[in-house]
């Protein structure tokens, strides 16, 4: 009988070892996955900050575009008032 608990005290001395040893390993990957998951991220959030860099250039492109475009039209139109100034003076001087 003193052998027989002997055993099983022996036994269980050895799972305990085991599961504190299986936790250890357990903590050591959780550590990596969360390295390697703050890589990741870091990674995507570069990528994004570059997305919304490359499209605020574009929009900035785009509005620049737009103002000159208006700003032609605007010369245009202050030609063409001039233009009618000198038709009225000229025609109020005959």
């Amino acid at each position: 009988m003193k052998k027989m608990m002997l055993s099983v005290i022996a036994v269980m001395c050895l799972l305990g070892v085991s599961s504190l040893s299986f936790a250890e390993e357990m903590g050591k990957m959780k550590g990596e996955m969360k390295g390697e998951m703050k890589t990741k991220h870091d990674e995507m959030k570069g990528e994004m900050k570059g997305m919304k860099d490359e499209m605020k250039g574009e929009m900035k492109g785009e509005m620049k575009a737009k103002h000159d475009e208006m700003k032609g039209e605007m010369k245009g139109m202050k030609d063409m008032k001039d233009d009618m100034k000198g038709e009225m003076k000229g025609a109020m001087g005959k």
